[in-house]
């Protein structure tokens, strides 16, 4: 028990020593501008269609399990506005970031980790490069920058999806289910759900460039990096949504 708590509390240094690097950093030159567009449109090409997929099932299937209830109660008119503040205040930036988890953290992990494997990082520093700049900056923000969006695009195709669902049943039109969409929505719905994504992102790319990056040699220390990535994120976006959100009740 001492020494799993030992060690936790050594990874956890490590990673705030890491993180402080990177803030260190960030905004010395040279700053590696190409290799930051590439990893942008790579994390956003590599997760686009699986967060279309789950976004578009999520509004279908909410919408779907809630019009019954609400037509009991004849609230049915309340059904788009409802699915919308579900969506974006809460299920769309947790899944999505979850999902984000699993395909990018890992990918991270599992590649920085093959690399300090087959020591192309130490390669990198002894040719007078800066691996951490080029490795880790990059993909951290690439990450930051990048969840927003893909969360952005999810919360549309839900929204969608959610129109969908409900036109199966009733013949609304789509600019009046928008509308209704807009009536229930303020800044105060938008604005907070917005700014955790950016933690979500940042979180997720850091952890994962911190697990590769810090890899043991072996084989199997990529795996392992990969694996506790994506438990390590996963972990700490629950943790920052739930900070969020008692935050956010107490402002409001």
């Amino acid at each position: 028990m001492f020494i799993q708590i030992r060690s936790g509390l050594s990874n956890a240094g490590d990673f705030i020593q890491f993180t402080g690097r990177f803030f260190k950093e960030v905004l010395r030159p040279p700053y590696e501008f190409k290799e930051f567009i590439r990893q942008c449109f790579s994390i956003g090409n590599r997760s686009l269609p699986l967060v279309a997929i789950t976004g578009f099932i999520m509004g279908l299937v909410l919408t779907i399990q809630t019009r019954p209830t609400l037509a009991a109660f004849g609230a049915e008119s309340w059904l788009p506005g409802m699915v919308s503040l579900s969506l974006i205040r809460e299920i769309s930036p947790v899944i999505t970031a979850l999902i984000c988890a699993g395909k990018i953290s890992s990918g991270i992990a599992a590649e920085l980790g093959s690399m300090k494997v087959t020591e192309q990082i130490d390669a990198m520093e002894v040719s007078g490069a800066d691996p951490f700049k080029y490795l880790v900056i990059t993909r951290v923000l690439a990450t930051t920058f990048m969840i927003p969006l893909l969360v952005v695009f999810a919360d549309c195709i839900g929204i969608y999806g959610g129109y969908l669902g409900m036109n199966m049943q009733s013949g609304i039109t789509l600019f009046r289910y928008v509308a209704k969409v807009f009536e229930a929505l303020s800044f105060s719905d938008i604005i907070p759900a917005t700014l955790k994504t950016f933690l979500f992102g940042f979180f997720i790319g850091m952890i994962g460039s911190h697990k590769g990056y810090t890899a043991s040699s072996g084989t199997e220390s990529v795996g392992k990096a990969a694996t506790s990535a994506v438990v390590a994120a996963s972990l700490i976006i629950f943790i920052i949504d739930m900070m969020a959100v008692q935050l956010t009740s107490l402002l409001t």
